[in-house]
């Protein structure tokens, strides 16, 4: 691996918020992941930290950064509008920080979901693609597709990384939805894996190799965007 940059920023969201955001910038980084946290850990949970990690071994730059609820030390998450915000302001930032080279943005489950949203709404500058770590396609256990309303309106490449033990994304209904995008949809089955991408011992299966097979995944797809 290249030598590496590795530095805390402040991301202004608005005239009055201001979150955190993690940096590793390696030499010749060839793309930058904008990556936000899933609702109840933030940017320093061990999974972001490995994934960060894994990605700097194959020169990704990644951008992790807070949304405001977790920045303030609160349970609740935020109103939409404000999480919207925050990853605009997120991929602004990478954008300056890692200077020509293209955008993914995505994040683990709410974040990328929260993600999704903000380019459903209006696109997010110079991001060519988004990937979900576990996409939250409903409450735990309870099948819907409501979520993935707003999916419909994004016209960039997005892949979806889901364990086939994932409870809130049922895959009799998210392998036909990820069908109807065709082209700009892509779905990578983790067997034995759950929605935080651990397996259980009697799989045969250890949470290293679900790892290493989702940065093989992340890496095939995004050399194609």
């Amino acid at each position: 691996m290249a030598s590496a940059v590795s530095k805390r920023v402040t991301i202004d969201v608005n005239d009055t918020t201001q979150v955190s955001g993690l940096l590793e910038h390696p030499a010749g980084s060839k793309l930058c992941l904008v990556l936000a946290h899933g609702a109840g850990a933030g940017m320093e949970h061990p999974f972001m930290a490995a994934l960060t990690h894994d990605l700097a071994a194959h020169d990704i730059a990644t951008l992790r950064y807070q949304f405001p609820y977790l920045e303030r030390g609160e349970k609740r998450t935020d109103p939409p509008p404000l999480c919207h915000a925050t990853v605009r302001a997120a991929v602004a930032a990478a954008a300056q920080l890692v200077a020509k080279v293209p955008l993914i943005a995505g994040g683990k489950s709410f974040g990328g979901r929260m993600t999704s949203q903000a380019q459903a709404i209006a696109p997010l500058p110079g991001v060519h693609g988004l990937a979900f770590f576990g996409f939250p396609l409903h409450p735990p256990d309870k099948p819907a597709i409501d979520r993935a309303a707003h999916l419909s309106k994004i016209k960039i490449p997005m892949l979806f990384l889901q364990g086939t033990r994932d409870n809130l994304a049922d895959l009799a209904l998210l392998r036909p939805l990820v069908a109807e995008f065709k082209n700009l949809a892509t779905l990578k089955v983790l067997e034995a894996a759950d929605h935080s991408f651990h397996v259980l011992v009697r799989s045969g299966r250890t949470d290293a190799e679900v790892k290493a097979e989702l940065i093989e995944a992340f890496l095939a797809w995004s050399a194609t965007i």
